[in-house]
């Protein structure tokens, strides 16, 4: 029984206890009434109901952002699960007594001992302490023990449960052998190049049947026909005055971005002395080292030693040295705020130099575009007053400067005013009992909509889809040719042909891929091909279709996991945990379940009642 495992349950239960202490005297219940519930006369205490439910709704209301009401933790359930486990755990205290199962007096001193909350200024127990946080949780120090002790007794109990349970080897492996096993294929790719000949151009009849027969790849979805207005920055940017002093004034405010010096992408390795620096630099050029040895032997990365672009004004007395040097070039000892470096230039960028008439076009069209929105945003109001006022759509575009449109939308249109997200967003919430508003768009454009109709799915008329139809018909015809010669390449091997001398013979070309793995995915091969090969015995042939090419493909060999690789190692013992803490649970809930039926449980309705009304 007092395994480590029991050990670690315990452990768990005490850090929850300690945890339960700083809830304690957050909802007090008074009157004769002491218990919700007994458990074979064991009592499940009003204070610890109140207690762990209060508990319970604190942290689901972090986790919501906002305090939880009552009722919202009615509609969770909470008031149930939190009698539920008290029951169950007076079940479980009933079950260790009548096992014999108990703590002696040494141990349950040994645990008060190392609760936190129990110790003074100098990490040791605290009478006072103990008392004042038993006062503040409503307890007796008969109460506070009983429960300990039984909380430890049951927790021996419950690892004596769900100790030592662990799945055989053979289910492990099992799982191991089938996640991890691999296969190899050889496969033939055929494509366009492979047909033995063109595929003859079709017929209008042909089409129109091809076309008939797929109609459903030619229906459109359902539609929303929706009325816009819409005034967007770029109706107004060309409209919109730019003062020429505006763009003056952000020419030179913004003058280091249009006049740029010289500049070089440096790294740079400082060193204790000037006799240091030049030991390192002679073993760089005797070809001992190299830079990135020398900033590794320093403890440090690249990251740490880089300067990124610098001009000459970042580099002080080091700035000739460095610019004379070209790119790759390691140069130093020179001076710098650091003491004696090496340097190393990693590139070199050229000065530039945009004129004024150049980048005051680049700032106008700044300057513009924000006007436009600024204009846009002006026209916002006013136009959400004239909807409020009664207008229809049609008044807005006659009245401002919005423009009228409509659009037969579906999801995943993404043409005109469907491109915005944000229109996306609206249109799919958008139905017929929505009255227009104005809405905001990405680029600072407004707009205005209303549903005038819903268009049930309908196929579009052959003339607008023929030039899909004939390439439709063309990559079927395609595949249908290609899947024949797979067929036939099919036969040849099963009439004692090999593949390779059949690929041969018909110039096509074998690959092999020799390790295929269930949840991978093959280079050029369509969804489901590997789960179709996981399927096969060895020297089956399979034929599949995808990315406008036929795969005919021969299961060449089933290769379990190695003994000794790292990986299936790694993934037994992860299986391994994983159903063995699973059989734990499943095992413990039986148990647990079991033991709860066999005990006489009596609820106290008219106290859980009392003490939700308090909470309400």
């Amino acid at each position: 029984m007092a395994s480590k495992k029991s050990k670690g349950a315990m452990w768990i239960i005490m850090a929850l206890l300690i945890l339960g202490l700083g809830g304690f005297g957050a909802t007090s219940f008074t009157g004769s009434v002491s218990r919700v519930a007994t458990v074979e006369g064991k009592p499940v205490r009003i204070d610890s109901y109140s207690r762990e439910l209060q508990n319970q709704m604190n942290q689901l209301g972090q986790q919501m952002g906002q305090a939880m009401t009552f009722e919202q933790a009615q509609a969770f359930g909470l008031p149930e699960g939190v009698l539920a486990r008290l029951v169950s755990n007076r079940a479980l205290d009933a079950e260790a007594d009548r096992l014999g199962l108990s703590v002696g007096d040494g141990t349950l001193r040994d645990q008060i001992l190392q609760i936190q909350a129990f110790q003074g200024p100098d990490g040791s127990f605290s009478r006072d302490s103990y008392t004042f946080a038993l006062d503040n949780a409503g307890l007796t120090e008969e109460e506070f023990e009983s429960d300990l002790r039984a909380e430890t007794a049951r927790s021996i109990l419950q690892a004596a449960v769900v100790s030592a349970t662990e799945m055989p080897a053979t289910y492990s492996d099992t799982l191991v052998n089938f996640l991890a096993e691999t296969r190899q294929v050889s496969m033939i790719r055929m494509g366009v190049d492979q047909l033995d000949a063109p595929i003859p151009d079709p017929t209008e009849p042909e089409l129109r049947a091809f076309y008939d027969e797929n109609i459903d790849d030619y229906t459109a979805p359902e539609k929303k026909r929706i009325t816009y207005a819409l005034l967007s920055p770029d109706a107004l940017v060309d409209t919109v005055p730019v003062d020429d002093s505006a763009i003056r004034q952000a020419y030179e405010d913004r003058i280091d971005q249009f006049e740029q010096p010289e500049r070089r992408l440096v790294e740079r390795l400082p060193f204790a002395d000037e006799a240091a620096a030049q030991a390192a630099r002679d073993q760089i050029e005797a070809g001992e080292t190299d830079f990135e040895t020398l900033v590794e032997d320093r403890g440090l990365t690249l990251n740490d030693v880089d300067l990124g672009d610098v001009s000459r004004d970042d580099l002080g007395a080091a700035a000739d040295t460095v610019f004379e040097a070209t790119s790759g070039d390691i140069v130093g000892p020179v001076d710098s705020d650091l003491g004696p470096a090496l340097f190393r230039v990693n590139g070199v960028l050229a000065a530039t130099s945009v004129d004024y008439g150049t980048a005051s076009l680049m700032i106008r069209e700044e300057l513009a575009a924000d006007a436009a929105r600024r204009a846009v945003q002006a026209q916002a109001e006013p136009a959400e007053d004239l909807l409020a006022g009664g207008a229809t759509l049609e008044d807005l575009a006659k009245e401002t400067e919005m423009e009228l449109g409509t659009v037969d939308w579906y999801p995943g249109l993404s043409e005109g005013i469907a491109a915005y997200a944000d229109f996306e967003d609206a249109a799919t919430a958008l139905s017929s009992e929505d009255y227009p508003e104005i809405l905001q768009l990405d680029d600072g454009g407004i707009y205005a909509m209303r549903l005038d109709e819903v268009l049930p799915p309908a196929p579009e008329p052959f003339e607008d889809v023929a030039e899909r139809v004939a390439d439709n018909w063309e990559a079927a015809q395609t595949d249908a040719a290609l899947t024949e010669k797979a067929q036939a390449i099919i036969d040849r091997v099963e009439a004692g042909e090999t593949l390779e001398d059949v690929a041969t013979d018909m110039g096509l070309t074998v690959t092999v891929e020799p390790q295929v793995t269930r949840n991978g995915a093959v280079l050029g091969t369509p969804r489901g091909f590997n789960a179709e090969v996981f399927e096969m015995e060895e020297g089956a042939l399979t034929v599949s279709q995808g990315f406008g090419a036929v795969i005919l493909a021969r299961l060449d060999a089933i290769t379990p996991p190695a003994e000794d690789d790292p990986r299936a190692t790694e993934l037994r013992q992860q299986v391994t945990a994983q159903a063995s803490n699973a059989l734990s649970q499943e095992i413990y809930t039986a148990y647990m379940t079991d033991v709860r039926n066999s005990k006489d449980v009596r609820i106290d309705q008219d106290a859980l009642n009392a003490i939700h009304a308090q909470f309400r």
